[in-house]
Parts: C-alpha cells; structure tokens; sequence
C-alpha cells in the first residue's frame, strides 16, 4: 500500500482528534530505522519504550557536572544530585494519580514489591492468604510465592504444618501453597470477570490478608478493575496493592482517589526511561506515618535533616520516601526527567483518549483481516484495557513473528501462539495501524 493510500484511509475513515493532536510528540523520540533506512513500525512500548530526544543531553549533563565538580554536585550541580529524585516526584504523581507524598522514585520493580509486602503482607494465624492472578508475570508470583514461605519457614512448627516437603534442605522443594488464591479464567476464557474476582475476594473474605494483581496482564493486554478490587478487598479487611508495570504511562490512574494502599511499577516500557530504567512506588497518605508497620529500612528513608548526623536510630520520613533505602542512581533518574517532560506536555488524559481511538482503529483492521487463524484475546471494550493488544495465531509458530519482523515490525512474541502489539501514542500514529496490519494480512 503506498503512502497516499495511506494518507486517504486516515483522512477518510478517521474521527482520531485526540490521535492527531499529540501527534507531534513522535518527533520528541528517536525512531529505530530498518536496515533500509526507514522508519521500523514499532509496536513494542509495552516491552521498552522508545528514547526521548532530550534523554542524552540530560545524562551529558550530568555527566559534565560530575566531570566539572566532582562530590561537589551533590550539592552544585544544574540539576543537584541530593535533592534528584524529588525533581521527578511530581510529573510521576501526576501520571499515576497520586499525591507527591504518596509516590517516590527508587530501586527496581521487584524489589520495591518485596519492600511493600515487607510492610503490608502480615499474615496471622487465619488471615494469611494472597489474591494474585495465575497468570501474573512470573516476577510477581516468584516475588509473592517466596514471601508466603518466608513467613511459613519463620514460624516456630512450620514443617509440621505439610506446607515443606520431606526434603526440608531442598527450599525449593514445597507442596502446592494453600495461601495463595491464584485467579483464573472461566473454562474456555482468556481473561477474568470483575464479578469473578469480588466472588473469590468475598468468599475468602477474612482469610485474606493481601491482594496483589496488576493493573494490566502482561499476556492478555487485561487492564483490571482496580477501583472495585480494591473496594472488595477493603471490604473483608485485606491490604490490596498492584503492580503497575503494564499501566503507568498506559491508563489513566487514579491511586489516591481509589484508596489503593500501595502500588509499584518500572519506567522501562511506557514511561521511556531506558532499559533497566529506575522504578517506582506509591503509598497511600494513610500510612503515610504508619511507622508501627515493619520495614526494611535504609538511611535515604531517614529524616532528611537528620540524615548526615549518622545516627543509630532510623527516623523514617513520613510518606513514601520513608521506604527509600539508598541514595538513587542519577543517570537513570535523567532519562526519566526527560521523559516525564513529555508527559506533562501531552496530559494522561489526552494520551489515554488517544490511546483509546488508535487502539481501536487497530482493533477494526484487524478483524477485517480475513483469517480465521487469528483472534484477539486482549478485550474489546476499551475499559478493559490500556494500547496493547494480544493477537493469537492459531497453528503459527515463531516463523510467523520473523516473518513480520523482517518486513521492519518490532513487536512481541510470547509463547505458544501470541503476537503482542502496542500502538503508543506518543509515538505511533495511524500510519503504523495500517502499515503493520498490511504486513501481517501478507504474511498470513
């Protein structure tokens, strides 16, 4: 289909405003170019992000400063390395739907999860179960499953309980856990029921002690009710958190307002921060001088005009910085400066309309795809999901994605049959939509 083509489907089949006036932002981030010089049609912003323009010029300058001063930047710096991450504070609370206090940026996605249950998973003699997906990224389930046995292990009889195997040297060697509650679809389903997920929070009810889901499944594309889960969990008296890897940057959030009590998430995929990029996490401002609960403490958590007293008593700031435990890396902070800039520009709530309409554009070609190999399992009603789409391809296997790959698509394969596709749009448009279905209806 040539450009003009193109450019005749837009203007004839296109009501996109909120598409076409954050258009713009494309030209803000580098395009990754196909071995012919073109731009590829990157459709994997779920998976990493692409870099903001400004991204190097933020780190250089750091670097300069580092360079140039020395330990003196913490303090003299352009942008001073002390006070950093509270530079990025506020752009992240706006994206998540958060007050300042409640959000802080630090650490790595899976241990900011390990952090939050530390403080918020306190099993007791009855309530002791965890509500998580069966289908959660493995991060989360390892991170969950080995906080269940930790607290198993640590109890006085434990082993007593049937809960470890024979081999009590061999940790590893567990029976299946009676306190996690693993979410599954209805038979012959893809993805959960709001009303499923209530049932089994009710029905459990005071055996909960935790409910941990994501606000996006990383496979099925499924963005979760995150608003009436954690009303249900509240409800029969559970702390209820999420891992928001798949819908920061993606949804439009509202954490505070939904009394989430904690949430964790990495700036890698929608938020642009870089490969391994610094992560983040939000505490609700109920706890924000919760400090009976127990934590694992580090001295950037302390009371930052006692910290370089070097005391022997840990003095937690109130809010979320009191979980910090470590002074953050700065270039990494840098990148996400850089992209945090564009999202004040372009507003959580253009870029979910946007993503709402190009999402759905896509959803539309797709199914006039005339295949009966493909179906998408990521669901139809734009509630239920961010700008990511799972495409299953009955009897294909890895040939297929290659196939596609080789025609300049970056996208994402995930075993046995699933395609996943994300038009951002901060920097997809509809010519990407129309582009890659062309490709895959060839390549089928």
């Amino acid at each position: 289909m040539d450009t003009d083509t193109y450019a005749e489907k837009i203007e004839n089949g296109s009501s996109l405003n909120s598409v076409n006036s954050i258009q713009n932002f494309k030209s803000r981030f580098h395009i990754p170019k196909a071995p012919n010089g073109s731009d590829v049609i990157y459709l994997t912003g779920n998976s990493l992000g692409l870099q903001p323009e400004n991204t190097r010029k933020y780190i250089e300058e750091e670097l300069d400063d580092w360079a140039s001063l020395g330990v003196e930047g913490h303090l003299h710096a352009r942008h001073p390395w002390l006070p950093y991450h509270e530079f990025v504070t506020e752009p992240m609370a706006r994206v998540v739907g958060a007050l300042p206090r409640e959000t802080v940026v630090m650490n790595s996605l899976t241990v900011n999860l390990h952090l939050m249950m530390v403080s918020f998973y306190r099993p007791g003699v009855k309530r002791r179960k965890i509500v998580i997906e069966k289908g959660a990224f493995p991060s989360d389930q390892y991170a969950v499953e080995s906080q269940v046995k930790f607290h198993r292990v640590s109890e006085p009889g434990a082993v007593a309980t049937g809960f470890l195997s024979s081999d009590t040297k061999n940790l590893a060697a567990f029976a299946p856990n009676p306190d996690l509650i693993q979410l599954a679809p209805r038979e012959g389903e893809t993805t959960l029921r709001t009303e499923d997920i209530i049932e089994t929070i009710e029905r459990y009810g005071d055996e909960i002690a935790l409910v941990m889901m994501g606000g996006v499944n990383y496979y099925t594309g499924q963005a979760f009710d995150m608003k009436a889960i954690t009303e249900a969990g509240h409800r029969v008296g559970a702390m209820v958190g999420f891992d928001l890897a798949h819908a920061a940057g993606n949804l439009e959030l509202r954490l505070h307002d939904w009394d989430v009590d904690f949430a964790v998430w990495c700036s890698y995929k929608y938020l642009n921060a870089g490969p391994g990029g610094i992560a983040a996490a939000f505490v609700h401002e109920r706890h924000a001088r919760s400090f009976g609960l127990p934590r694992f403490a580090g001295w950037w958590g302390h009371n930052k005009q006692t910290r370089f007293l070097m005391g022997p008593d840990f003095d937690p700031i109130p809010g979320a910085e009191g979980w910090q435990l470590s002074n953050p890396p700065i270039f990494q902070l840098a990148a996400l400066r850089a992209s945090l800039e564009i999202f004040d520009d372009a507003g959580m709530a253009n870029l979910r309309s946007g993503s709402v309409e190009l999402t759905g554009h896509l959803e539309k070609q797709l199914k006039e795809i005339e295949n009966d190999r493909i179906s998408i399992i990521t669901p139809s009603d734009p509630t239920q999901r961010g700008c990511q789409l799972s495409i299953r391809v009955r009897d294909a296997d890895k040939t297929l994605f290659e196939a596609i790959a080789a025609r300049g698509v970056i996208a994402d394969w995930r075993e046995p049959d699933v395609i996943r596709v994300a038009p951002v749009p901060l920097y997809n448009d509809l010519t990407d939509v129309f582009r890659f279905t062309e490709i895959l209806r060839d390549s089928l």
